[in-house]
């Protein structure tokens, strides 16, 4: 089984929801998938639980699949997204001085993407 880490650091909607899409897509190949949301991708997460939000289906898609490994704890501090992310009860990455390392991935046998 092939693993890959999707490092999100871009905030457009556009963007994420090809990282959304590609998770489903290679999860549904029997891939190992995480989604990690880093920089401005963190200004997303209040948004993506909103209902009438066009991305809201997809983001609860790949929370059920438990896609969504977690978000950068230092970003969505300083971003103003951090009461956001515990609502919705993701999980605050921080082992790199408040950030997700990339390197424990590797580690780990990951592959990384990022968008």
């Amino acid at each position: 089984m092939r693993k890959y880490a999707l490092f999100v650091f871009n905030g457009d909607p556009m963007c994420f929801i090809h990282v959304l899409l590609n998770a489903l897509d290679m999860k549904a190949k029997g891939e190992d998938v995480k989604i990690i949301l880093e920089g401005s991708s963190v200004r997303l997460i209040p948004e993506l639980a909103q209902p009438g939000n066009p991305l809201n289906g997809l983001w609860k898609k790949n929370l059920d699949a438990g896609l969504i490994e977690g978000v950068c704890k230092a970003c969505s501090s300083k971003l103003g997204t951090l009461e956001d992310a515990k609502k919705q009860g993701l999980s605050l990455l921080d082992e790199m001085s408040g950030h997700p390392g990339i390197s424990g991935y590797r580690e780990k046998g990951y592959e990384i993407i990022t968008f």
